[in-house]
């Protein structure tokens, strides 16, 4: 019985709802961080949307079995190594349906809109969009946007457009830098069709735009007139240390070809990307809320 959680629970990958923590940047950065009202609906969000993130993995992983049956570390993921049954796979497909459908009558008309995009349009990247070049990673940096927009609507806050454009050059950086250690297997495992689409040279041309379009958003957000006006002082500028810094190691970290296909675990297992993580984190909040 432990076992078989423990293989529902890797199916819907649930080490990946992490990434549904950007549903919580608006509720941070709009001072509202200790409103309850506000704290309670963000995280009702941030399970919905977990919810919602987890039924397309499931699908995704339905759909590729074959070739993850193929890949160096996808042919562990329960389906593809058939400790969840194919049967199995559907039926908690429509248990998350159901719960996904039934979590909007919780959320404001606009959040459950958003949330539906998101369903469709990884819908549509599962079974068509993923195998086109570019495309692929502009659909997961819009995923992530959806998620930070998700959360401004939801309290009712706005969001200043230069940090949402950062957060989709951040996504966009984190794609194509997962693309390109990906690529190492293409040789011997072609699991992915279109990696063979993305030369060096392309990727490096992506990453030298979007590691630059971080720095630039973020800056331009910490020195925004709305920014300077909500926070009352310039000193949110000096976080801009932390992300050039995060940046440039994460960099530093691919030309040395330290990173893996899984972002979350490049990211928290780095010792000095964590450090620096935590310390911008407690910078901001002492800009923030003083």
């Amino acid at each position: 019985m432990i076992q078989k959680l423990t293989e529902i629970l890797k199916l819907i990958r649930i080490n990946h709802w992490i990434k549904n923590i950007l549903v919580f940047i608006p509720l941070l950065f709009s001072k509202n961080l200790f409103n309850q009202s506000h704290l309670i609906s963000i995280l009702f969000l941030f399970f919905s949307f977990s919810l919602f993130s987890s039924l397309v993995y499931v699908l995704n992983d339905l759909v590729d079995i074959q070739k993850d049956k193929n890949h160096p570390t996808k042919k562990y993921r329960p389906i593809a190594s058939e400790t969840v049954s194919k049967k199995n796979a559907l039926i908690l497909i429509l248990v998350l349906f159901v719960l996904c459908t039934s979590s909007l009558a919780f959320l404001n008309q606009l959040t459950s809109f958003i949330l539906i995009t998101y369903l469709l349009m990884n819908v549509a990247y599962t079974f068509v969009l993923k195998n086109v070049v570019i495309l692929d990673i502009l659909i997961i940096s819009i995923g992530f946007m959806l998620r930070v927009l998700s959360g401004g609507t939801e309290i009712e806050v706005e969001i200043s457009s230069w940090l949402v454009l950062a957060t989709i050059f951040v996504s966009l950086y984190l794609a194509i830098l997962k693309r390109k250690s990906e690529i190492d297997f293409v040789k011997e495992n072609n699991t992915r069709d279109v990696l063979t689409d993305y030369s060096s040279n392309f990727i490096n041309q992506i990453v030298t735009i979007t590691s630059g379009g971080i720095i630039i958003c973020y800056a331009l957000y910490t020195l925004s007139e709305r920014t300077l006006k909500v926070y009352g002082t310039e000193n949110l500028v000096y976080t801009v240390l932390f992300v050039i810094f995060g940046v440039l190691r994460y960099n530093y970290l691919s030309d040395k070809k330290l990173l893996s296909e899984n972002v979350l675990e490049n990211l928290f297992t780095d010792k000095y990307l964590l450090v620096n993580m935590v310390l911008y984190l407690g910078f901001v909040f002492a800009v923030i809320y003083n």
